[in-house]
């Protein structure tokens, strides 16, 4: 951390609320969503952004607690939990470098033989879940029971109408599962793939939810009910990969503008991460070019500007 010392307390309330206005101050900027059409019916003024600190506290403004479409939100978990159940083995199929093309790109994978560039591209995803569906039999399912758990919410769920629509429009997300499984770097069938991976990234939670449920990063690997879901080790290293890869090939800008680890998603949400202190998680529908939501973005850059906190 830098600027201000780990055992000095942050008037959270404060910053939170000169985060909305940096939010509000973002208005008309960017668009909705509208590849998936279930996504394109958010409301493009809403904002809500919460922190959970380490020690129990709980601060949020605006829409915090309203429920969104998590998107890529979800392949943090999915990563976490791989790595929980089947170790550094699935680093075998999945590269850990930033890709510098769009998240949804298909350019890499022939030149790279089928591995993915890192595990947040939604090819990397797509691996990701693969193992995670082998590890567990029920790769979606291990998502939201997590989430269900971490965050205390036991009515967080797949909307099914989101899952619905990209399946349906999902082409895109279906080449790439058959070019990965074309070099043999799938062990599921596809389509087993695609549903698990949709069901996933349509869970449907609110900032309050993602940051109860992100804070074991915060927390170096240990969840909320002090047992431990990963070493130390391995919460830094997705801490690390998070602030190289999360925002897609935006994270570039990301870490100049906010300095800390984020996963971002195409519903408009933000987790990021204060190790040893918090996970914050801000959302506004409306998204840049990268597919960052630009009202999150902005005030995480005035939280962390003006608390001083990042891990720079």
């Amino acid at each position: 951390m830098s600027g201000v010392p780990v055992e000095e307390s942050l008037d959270y309330r404060r910053l939170l609320d000169a985060a909305a206005a940096a939010a509000r101050a973002t208005t008309g900027q960017g668009r909705v969503a509208d590849y998936i059409p279930a996504l394109a019916a958010a409301d493009p003024e809403a904002f809500g952004m919460a922190v959970a600190t380490v020690d129990g506290e709980l601060y949020g403004v605006g829409d915090w607690e309203r429920p969104f479409s998590i998107q890529s939100v979800s392949k943090l978990f999915s990563l976490a939990l791989a790595l929980a159940h089947g170790g550094d083995g699935v680093w075998g199929g999945v590269g850990r470098e930033p890709s510098g093309n769009p998240f949804n790109s298909l350019v890499q994978l022939e030149t790279e033989h089928g591995i993915p560039r890192n595990p947040f591209i939604n090819a990397g995803a797509l691996v990701v879940t693969d193992r995670l569906q082998s590890l567990t039999g029920d790769a979606a399912g291990a998502v939201r029971e997590f989430l269900r758990r971490e965050s205390g919410n036991p009515l967080l769920d797949t909307d099914p109408a989101v899952a619905a629509s990209e399946a349906e429009h999902g082409h895109r997300n279906a080449a790439l599962a058959h070019f990965i499984a074309s070099h043999g770097n799938l062990q599921n069938p596809v389509e087993t793939v695609l549903d698990h991976y949709y069901a996933h990234c349509a869970i449907a939670a609110s900032c309050r939810d993602l940051v109860l449920a992100g804070s074991f990063l915060a927390r170096y690997g240990v969840r909320a009910d002090g047992t431990r879901l990963m070493t130390r080790s391995e919460a830094k290293r997705v801490n690390a990969v998070l602030l190289t890869c999360g925002t897609y090939d935006a994270a570039g800008e990301f870490a100049f503008r906010v300095g800390l680890p984020g996963k971002s998603g195409v519903g408009g949400g933000i987790l990021a991460i204060l190790p040893g202190r918090a996970a914050v998680c801000a959302w506004g529908p409306r998204l840049d070019q990268a597919g960052n939501s630009v009202a999150a973005v902005a005030a995480l850059d005035a939280l962390t500007t003006l608390s001083g906190c990042s891990i720079f």
